[in-house]
């Protein structure tokens, strides 16, 4: 995925009210930027250090700018906005780069599914004119950034969208289809993943149910910089 133009680099101040991030730019003056990660963002806030921002040519929107990444105190990347995940996965399956996700006709996104009113976030097919067409695939895309201690963890807070998220995919397999929860690694420090048992239990416990129903878990590391993002590689789970 590239960015064109390429972000802008500024300092973060201040994140507040969820939504909103004060920075200061390359010439010393201060703005207010759109932020679009609605999470806790734990360990993600690094007061005087690098931020990169995209800026939007919308005039209806009250901030033009919206922060994209963020760098670390170990100068490490962190993908802030969150809305970027999904089509880091897009783009990764279309390309192979995903190689567990190759081999299915079509991809859709967002469409309606389970019991519990969701939407997949991607959704792969086959063509019915196979022969032996593959199952279903619902893939449910989590972005991933918090990092501590050498250890990267989902979530940063308690998620109960997250824990319906891993009911519908247990119900995708009981009906024969294939679920797959894949988290996408916006932070170039951390080298493995798992469940955050010390933030939400709840989830952790459903993880491991969901993974013994025959739910696939994968994650991918993303390469980043202010002018393109991209999956790179698959990042290990610890179940």
């Amino acid at each position: 995925m590239e960015f064109t133009p390429p972000f802008e680099q500024g300092t973060l101040i201040r994140r507040y009210k969820r939504f909103l991030t004060d920075i200061r730019l390359e010439d010393g003056s201060e703005v207010t930027i759109h932020c679009p990660n609605t999470g806790s963002m734990r360990n993600c806030l690094f007061e005087g250090k690098k931020v990169w921002f995209s800026i939007s040519d919308n005039p209806k929107r009250k901030y033009s700018r919206t922060w994209e990444q963020a760098e670390s105190d170990c100068g490490d990347i962190i993908g802030i906005n969150t809305g970027r995940a999904n089509q880091l996965a897009e783009d990764a399956i279309k390309s192979g780069v995903i190689k567990e996700l190759q081999g299915y006709d079509l991809l859709k996104r967002e469409v309606k599914y389970g019991s519990e009113n969701s939407r997949i976030d991607i959704l792969l097919t086959d063509n019915d004119s196979h022969n032996e067409p593959k199952p279903h695939c619902y893939i449910e895309v989590k972005s991933c950034t918090l990092l501590e201690e050498g250890q990267g963890y989902f979530p940063d807070a308690m998620t109960t969208r997250g824990q319906k998220h891993l009911r519908e995919l247990m119900e995708m397999v009981s009906m024969g289809h294939r679920a797959v929860l894949l988290f996408v690694v916006q932070h170039t420090g951390i080298e493995s993943v798992t469940a955050a048992k010390h933030i939400d239990p709840d989830y952790a416990e459903l993880l491991s149910q969901a993974h013994q129903a025959g739910v696939e878990i994968l994650a991918y590391n993303t390469e980043m910089s202010p002018n393109q993002a991209s999956l790179l590689k698959s990042c290990p789970v610890k179940l």
